[in-house]
């Protein structure tokens, strides 16, 4: 099943409850779709950092070759929204009259505590991600952060997209920008931070009439307005993106998974399997028969929740799939 996925699909996201092997899932994905061929991006959005933990090596903001025809990539929450909001200052500085500077430095400033900062960064480093990956790999392979917070970042296109629509709608009838920016405050917080760097260098409109400087501005927010319905089209195309549910075969994870199954077909997210990992063998003495018909009996209760998702199972392991042979070993165990 994970196989076809990562074969038909050019984008994946991995997610489920935290501490229920989403990581390793992932990249035995990646690999297996690396070794057929494929040219694939790892990126993990987890603050945790398991990608690196798991390769034994150090992963950061810059892509990284793992293995032959896969690279990896980790994005920090924190460092991303910092960048952020620098860029996000430097476009506003130079779209912005001299005399709004300060205006601007205090409302970045008031910006990195707003709730959402984290997850709106993140979007737009997302974004980014998949308009390149149409040239520069054939399938991005998403190690996603634990359930809630993907769940928020599924649903935030649709919220970024209408809320630059209400800039563009505001800004059109300001001649001036800083009326819209002192007027930031009002509007939500996901919503302010959907302003992004200018490309190429000094902007347009800086130290030009008001008028210029204004088109400049609605040239920006149509860009990133853009960016993010291209997201909303990608994530909404089961033709080219799928979400995989990782979890255990215990009754809060079975649970969790139902939830997020449910959150992510109201944001039009196509779940295309689940995947059981650490499931107890039945023929390795009865504590362990125990747990494995334990775990039979919750699997049953989601099977009969969702008829129509295919699931895979994956055993139990003695030891840890830390390292890239241990790592082949267990992409080796994935169904075509």
């Amino acid at each position: 099943m994970l196989r076809s996925l990562a074969r038909a699909r050019r984008v994946l996201f991995i997610g489920g409850k935290g501490g229920v092997g989403k990581t390793t899932v992932a990249t035995a994905t990646a690999l297996a779709a690396a070794r057929e061929g494929r040219r694939v991006l790892l990126v993990s959005t987890d603050p945790a950092h398991n990608l690196g933990h798991l390769w034994g090596c150090e992963i950061g903001a810059r892509v990284r070759r793992l293995a032959p025809n896969l690279d990896g990539l980790e994005l920090d929450p924190e460092q991303t929204a910092r960048a952020h909001l620098e860029e996000v200052g430097a476009a506003l500085r130079k779209l912005m009259p001299e005399h709004l500077g300060a205006e601007v430095d205090r409302h970045m400033a008031l910006s990195r505590e707003t709730p959402g900062m984290h997850e709106a960064a993140m979007l737009e480093r997302i974004a980014e991600l998949v308009e390149q990956g149409d040239r520069d790999h054939d399938l991005l392979v998403f190690d996603t952060a634990p359930s809630g917070h993907t769940a928020r970042l599924m649903a935030l296109p649709e919220m970024m997209s209408a809320w630059v629509d209400g800039m563009l709608h505001r800004q059109s009838r300001s001649r001036h920008f800083g009326e819209v920016l002192r007027g930031l405050g009002r509007d939500d917080d996901v919503g302010r931070q959907a302003i992004g760097a200018v490309e190429g260098g000094r902007a347009r409109g800086a130290g030009d009439p008001a008028d210029a400087r204004d088109d400049r501005i609605r040239s920006l927010l149509n860009r990133r307005r853009h960016r993010f319905e291209h997201l909303r089209e990608v994530l909404a195309d089961r033709e080219r993106t799928a979400f995989v549910i990782v979890l255990t075969a215990e009754r809060l994870p079975v649970l969790e998974t139902l939830e997020l199954h449910a959150q992510l077909q109201r944001a039009g997210i196509h779940v295309g399997g689940l995947v059981v990992n650490k499931r107890s063998p039945l023929d390795a003495g009865e504590f362990l028969a125990h747990r494995a018909a334990l775990e039979a009996g919750h699997l049953e209760e989601l099977a009969r929740s969702l008829p129509g998702v295919p699931l895979l199972e994956l055993p139990l392991l003695p030891g840890e799939p830390v390292g890239r042979d241990a790592l082949e070993a267990f992409s080796a165990r994935l169904a075509g």
